[in-house]
């Protein structure tokens, strides 16, 4: 296994960095002015930074007070997707938007301020964030800091590069059919989706995708996640809905130790196959969580995925073509959809056009499908599949060229991605761990979900495998260390 472990490298995550900002031992400067370093070292390999904002970090770490929140001084970095950083572009990985600029922040975004973190850029992501590769028009391909001639994931491939790479501890992402946990399970690092509704959308979007949308932090540590958590989670003013209410602190769950979950294990979902090597992962994590005193049993998802998936590009399509109207709207002038990549031109023919009774009945379909997979829960804690059903693809595998067919896209992206998308679809909580390296060096995500609401599960378990199997030490070759 092709793997450089440094155990001792000179890194910290998160709640390290800020545990050394609150005794100053170092200020929010010095640590900012390596992040930013970091970044400069690998970005010319990664393509990952979307908008350096380098002046306008140095002004915030000045700002910062040690001690004064639970991540003061802390570096990292803003998806430039559907997430509003005042003063930033925020182009959506789109030409359509190359020139916007945010006039305000987005409610994640001032809590990941209020939290005390320092953001100095934005990430690259697919054009609207409808690809499981970080490639567009607009910035070209984002790469795999443990093979530049794979993909990073998507559609945050740009926070999951440069977390991968140690140039953060952790970065905001956002998920809407796995936009989280592939990227996560591409790079080696570890990403959760929250349950829907349980981190705000606002104040521009009530529900992404019809609720499948949501956004929280990739990382390296559990401990991160947990705590960014914390920080973002709870519904935001207006909010149309929210995740169950838990006064218990997610961190504090990486203290628990479960004993006895049951946890049902998928290896594939027809008509997909999986690759042998992401079925190797799936059952390393089954015979690791079962050393861990977890009973583990093969099962079936109540899942007809073609359908499912027609189901939800009504719903991208029918959402698409409203995000382009109101670009229009915004800019005063029709959106040239020439400048649009490939896979959008495809939705919008294919599924732009849809009728509000067609979308009604997308948007039913999904949430009879949470309504099964509640059911599955009655049999299982958890559920165990690996994250993708092929490891990384090779740059340029998963785009389509123009005239290409729905059905082809969706055959090429959910071949390579089939299970993620199911719970942004049920709403319910799933998180990628990186346990699993193939011969010649790629990561393979271990995908866990749980019912609705219950993160503190996802959470709990993932601290036990951590502390299991650290993950932390493997470094990839493009690395900033």
């Amino acid at each position: 296994m092709n793997v450089n472990v440094n155990a001792t490298a000179p890194w910290l995550d998160g709640i390290a960095l800020a545990d050394q900002i609150a005794r100053r031992d170092r200020t929010p400067a010095e640590v900012l002015d390596e992040a930013i370093g970091r970044a400069e070292k690998v970005n010319p390999t990664l393509n990952a930074l979307s908008e350096a904002l380098f002046d306008q970090a140095r002004a915030a770490a000045a700002q910062i007070v040690p001690g004064a929140a639970p991540l003061a001084g802390v570096p990292t970095l803003v998806k430039d997707l559907f997430a509003p950083l005042a003063g930033a572009r925020m182009t959506n990985g789109s030409l359509t938007c190359r020139e916007a600029v945010a006039p305000h922040d987005a409610e994640v975004v001032a809590r990941l301020k209020r939290a005390g973190t320092v953001i100095f850029g934005t990430t690259t992501s697919p054009e609207f964030g409808s690809s499981y590769t970080t490639e567009s028009r607009l910035f070209g391909a984002t790469r795999n800091p443990w093979n530049p001639e794979r993909s990073a994931g998507g559609s945050s491939g740009g926070a999951a590069a440069m977390v991968a790479a140690r140039v953060v501890p952790f970065a905001h992402g956002n998920d809407g059919g796995g936009s989280l946990r592939v990227p996560a399970s591409a790079c080696g690092v570890f990403g959760l989706k929250p349950t829907r509704g349980r981190v705000p959308m606002g104040p521009d979007v009530g529900e992404g995708w019809a609720g499948m949308g949501t956004n929280h932090v990739i990382s390296v540590s559990v401990r991160d996640s947990a705590l960014a958590l914390d920080m973002l989670a709870g519904a935001d003013a207006g909010a149309p809905y929210a995740a169950p209410h838990d006064e218990a602190r997610f961190l504090s769950a990486l203290a628990e130790r479960p004993q006895g979950l049951r946890i049902g294990l998928v290896t594939a979902l027809a008509p997909w196959d999986s690759d042998p090597l992401c079925i190797a992962a799936a059952r390393d994590a089954a015979a690791l969580c079962e050393d861990l005193g977890h009973p583990v049993e093969e099962t079936a998802l109540p899942v007809d995925a073609p359908a499912l998936l027609d189901s939800i590009f009504t719903i991208i399509g029918a959402q698409t073509r409203h995000l382009v109207d109101t670009i229009a709207r915004q800019s005063g002038h029709p959106v040239d959809e020439t400048q649009l990549d490939p896979v959008q031109v495809l939705i919008l023919r294919d599924k732009g056009g849809v009728s509000g009774a067609e979308y009604a009945g997308a948007v039913d379909a999904i949430h009879a499908l949470g309504r099964r997979m509640a059911a599955l829960f009655q049999d299982y804690d958890l559920l165990l599949m690996p994250t993708t059903a092929k490891p990384a693809p090779p740059i340029g595998a998963l785009r389509v060229e123009t005239g290409a067919s729905l059905a082809q896209y969706i055959e090429l992206s959910h071949s390579y991605s089939p299970f993620t998308a199911i719970f942004n679809a049920s709403g319910q909580p799933a998180m990628s761990v990186p346990l699993f390296w193939t011969p010649d060096g790629l990561p393979i995500g271990a995908h866990f979900a749980a019912p609705f609401g219950a993160e503190r599960r996802l959470f709990a378990l993932a601290a036990q495998l951590e502390e299991a199997r650290p993950w932390a030490g493997r470094l990839p070759p493009v690395c900033a260390l």
